[in-house]
């Protein structure tokens, strides 16, 4: 049971700002023998760690729904399972399930996520020391809060949870590259044979989700005995940790491949248009990447989007026409 502050949380991982934005701290504090020790705690890892996955996890998933538009668009998928009642004349009947089902797939990431965000808040702002000292009572009591069960779980869910965004967004690309489903042409590059396209991209990122599926085996239903049998549970939320991150990292890859043919796949419809917002992600992504005429070193073109996506511009370029939209529901974006 983790020991909360009376105080409300001061602390998110949904807000505390990361990376290149996180503050830079100057001042070195001195700490006794008993400081030092809370600051080494494992669960002080775990957290901080699961702090940085989950917030890297919560911009992919909202930057994986506008991916999602866009290649849904580029594939001329209905969106009847969107709105049955706005598309009464279009012809198709059903898409694939990566297409029509994205609300409810990506869904549970997006209610993961903020399950996830109240067990790290809470843990970025308990004490998890041990033992605890309670100065006005005289007292030291050896307890449970330095277990690490609670962030360890939380970290294996949400690795399972985020790894579904992987697993649609490649199977979205293997959609956009194959003629007979994209009516594009093949692996989206014209010269066939002479080039290959996006054919080994896909390879990347089926690869990427297939090495996934084995590091979203839970961590935390593991425990090794250690510690003369005194520690006989462990949370082994180290691991849990440091592999969520190694998902993440690997679903911004996959993502990031997806958006990139989902813009090569819009070279082909033109001059037709998609949406404003979407027409602005694309112009966003041809900043860094221009589109593919014929074979090239595709690793920089992925490394450049992927940036993108960790940088959040993405989310941010769309994000006004968003706050317009739910400002003003009766008027469609368009």
């Amino acid at each position: 049971m983790t020991l909360q502050s009376v105080q409300q949380p001061a602390v998110s991982p949904s807000t505390f700002p990361i990376g290149k934005d996180a503050p830079v701290i100057k001042t070195v504090a001195t700490v006794a023998s008993y400081g030092g020790l809370s600051l080494i705690n494992g669960t002080q890892m775990i957290t901080s760690l699961g702090a940085e996955a989950l917030h890297r996890a919560k911009m992919a998933a909202l930057q994986a729904d506008i991916i999602a538009a866009l290649s849904i668009d580029v594939l001329k998928g209905t969106p009847r399972a969107f709105d049955p009642e706005g598309h009464r004349n279009c012809s198709k009947v059903q898409d694939a399930y990566t297409l029509r089902c994205v609300p409810q797939v990506h869904g549970v990431v997006h209610d993961t996520i903020k399950f996830v965000t109240t067990i790290i808040t809470a843990e970025m702002n308990s004490a998890t020391d041990n033992p605890m000292v309670f100065v006005e009572r005289g007292e030291t009591i050896s307890g449970g809060n330095f277990h690490g069960e609670y962030p360890a779980k939380a970290l294996d869910y949400l690795a399972i949870a985020i790894h579904e965004i992987a697993n649609m967004s490649e199977r979205r690309l293997e959609r956009l590259i194959h003629p007979a489903y994209s009516e594009m042409p093949a692996f989206l590059v014209q010269d066939g044979g002479l080039n290959s396209g996006f054919m080994v991209a896909q390879c990347t990122a089926a690869s990427l989700v297939s090495e996934n599926k084995v590091l979203t085996h839970p961590s935390s239903v593991d425990s090794i005995t250690t510690s003369a049998g005194t520690e006989d549970h462990v949370s082994m939320g180290g691991f849990a940790a440091r592999k969520a991150i190694t998902v993440v990292e690997h679903v911004e890859t996959v993502m990031a491949i997806e958006l990139l043919a989902a813009c090569q796949g819009l070279e082909f419809h033109r001059p037709n248009k998609t949406t404003a917002p979407l027409e602005a992600v694309y112009k966003l992504v041809r900043t860094v990447v221009g589109k593919w005429d014929k074979d090239r070193r595709m690793s920089p073109d992925i490394m450049a989007v992927r940036q993108l996506l960790r940088d959040e511009k993405v989310w941010l370029v769309v994000q006004p026409y968003l706050d317009s939209y739910q400002s003003n529901k009766h008027c469609p974006i368009t």
